[in-house]
């Protein structure tokens, strides 16, 4: 039984119903992970992500949820298939993996579930969701070692039945075991609704059609990649950047260029060698960022599966920090997975300006939180906050950026305050737009934002802002946004690379960078924000 002995009697409504379907899946087991979940990363701010792959490990459709999320699925079933023969796999297998270097994944927070799906006692596809689970904290980060629990893909339950000292052993490497036994059960929630809906789908339209059209999507995306960047005019096109983060000193220089020949495309990527510092990329991660801003300008409508990614050739040397190797630390990897968002614009704005904007923010600005409850009926636990901070977005050829808002790789909301505060011991002071962080032009740039936390109990800090040094760049005379910066009350003991402790009482401001302008600020109409 296989797709291509149906291929040739799809009929392209067919294919078009079954694609809807698809799509409707991965939604609905989404929802069905942020529904059923209990930490606010998830439930709140919806770190997770969900997909439907082929029994072969192609993508066949991923959740409009976390771009940079795709890196941790890529190669998160071909690795499993390496270790694990499908011929031993029964329903209700469940793998559960998270390692950037065995287990497909680009960082250790982000644990992955997969879910053989059977109809009729073969194997015919999988569903997969990832959630990020906010408890690897008070960490170094030199090597991959120092920061969490490393999970190959294993069975962590066997034709449905829990394998208990499996379980046990993730939660005893955990800090807030209770969240993370509630937030895998959320998972396996949301893949039963991804197994039930497959099998649905099977039965509606037969296994063979449904697999057919799985393969016809996969090359419709094909198509439309490769007649938009047939579009495109034939060239190469080389941009410069610079990477600043508080985990070194001086900022990184990051360059790309970018080829087009006729209907295929290729990135070639300069960067340093890989550093001990927890910022470095694997190379799924470089992958699904690649993917995803390339869809973006070549064609928003295109298909988000496999058969995008097969006329792109990504290069990058290896060992480096755009693509590193074993043992190099990642945890912060997302932040240049910004950059290098941005770096990819720059480039495609010398062929395409119409199609690009200017510089957004460049960055995921975090700020995690963790402590001791000193009081209520939790006193004595152990909890962990994270958040990623929005920024602004880049100006547009026809309109101004969006302000504060999560960009490229990252699609986490912002916590509101209510259930911020509801859960742990902070106030929120002050939650606005960044007067003056904006990038001047015919259209600004996106304002940044500040948030203000006050500490009520003692806790330890991470902060990690980017644009600290450098700016976001304007594109056609626009000017550049403001820095990305942190700032402690003047009684707190100073932060050492972000890493700091504030006693109840003291306050933490972080301010994240604004997006830079498009067009000269002469053609503006309105007087513009201009950067600080």
């Amino acid at each position: 039984m296989t797709g291509q002995t149906t291929t040739h009697a799809l009929d392209p409504i067919t294919v078009e119903v079954i694609g809807a379907a698809l799509s409707s899946i991965v939604e609905e087991t989404g929802e069905a992970l942020v529904r059923a979940s209990y930490s606010t990363n998830i439930k709140e701010r919806r770190d997770c992500s969900t997909a439907l792959f082929d029994r072969h490990g192609q993508t066949l459709c991923q959740a409009e949820h976390i771009p940079i999320h795709l890196g941790s699925f890529l190669d998160f079933i071909p690795m499993l298939l390496k270790d694990h023969n499908p011929e031993d796999m029964r329903p209700g297998d469940v793998f559960v993996g998270n390692d950037a270097y065995r287990g497909g994944g680009t960082h250790l927070p982000d644990i992955v579930l997969a879910e053989p799906i059977f109809v009729e006692g073969e194997l015919v596809a999988w569903t997969v969701n990832l959630a990020h689970h906010s408890d690897f904290v008070d960490r170094a980060h030199a090597h991959i070692y120092q920061e969490g629990l490393r999970i190959p893909p294993i069975r962590l339950y066997k034709a449905g039945e829990l394998q208990k000292d499996v379980q046990e052993l993730i939660l005893l490497n955990c800090q807030v075991p209770r969240e993370r036994l509630s937030d895998l059960r959320a998972q396996m929630a949301a893949n039963r609704v991804g197994v039930m809906r497959f099998q649905e789908l099977c039965a509606r339209h037969g296994v063979d059609t449904v697999l057919a059209s799985g393969e016809a999507l996969l090359d419709y995306a094909e198509r439309k990649m490769r007649a938009g960047i047939a579009a495109l005019p034939d060239g190469s096109w080389r941009f410069e950047d610079v990477f600043d983060n508080l985990d070194f000193d001086e900022p990184i220089p990051f360059a790309v260029t970018v080829t087009v020949a006729g209907d295929e495309m290729t990135l070639d990527f300069e960067a340093p060698e890989q550093i001990r510092a927890p910022i470095n990329m694997t190379r799924t991660a470089l992958l699904a960022t690649t993917y995803y801003i390339v869809k973006s300008v070549i064609d928003p409508t295109v298909l988000p599966n496999a058969g995008l990614a097969r006329p792109l050739n990504v290069k990058a040397p290896e060992g480096s920090i755009l693509n590193c190797k074993h043992p190099a630390a990642v945890n912060g990897r997302v932040q240049t997975c910004q950059r290098v968002a941005d770096l990819i614009l720059g480039a495609l704005a010398q062929a395409v300006p119409e199609r690009v904007s200017a510089c957004t923010n460049s960055a995921c600005s975090v700020a995690v939180f963790s402590g001791t409850r000193q009081s209520g009926p939790d006193a004595g636990t152990y909890w962990v906050y994270l958040e990623t901070i929005g920024g602004g977005g880049g100006a547009r050829p026809t309109a101004d950026g969006l302000d504060g808002i999560h960009v490229h790789a990252t699609n986490t909301s912002n916590l509101p305050v209510e259930a911020l505060e509801g859960e742990y011991p902070l106030i929120l002071e002050r939650y606005e737009l960044v007067d003056g962080s904006a990038g001047v032009g015919k259209h600004r740039g996106g304002m940044g934002l500040r948030r203000v936390y006050r500490a009520t109990e003692d806790c330890m800090v991470h902060v990690d802002v980017s644009r600290n040094k450098s700016r976001s760049w304007g594109l056609q005379g626009g000017g550049e946004g403001g820095h990305g910066s942190y700032v402690t009350s003047p009684d707190c003991a100073p932060f050492e690379r972000g890493y700091g402790t504030l006693r109840a009482g003291e306050w933490l401001e972080v301010i994240t960078p604004g997006g830079g302008g498009y067009g000269t600020p002469e053609e503006c109409s309105q007087a513009p924000l201009a950067a600080e």
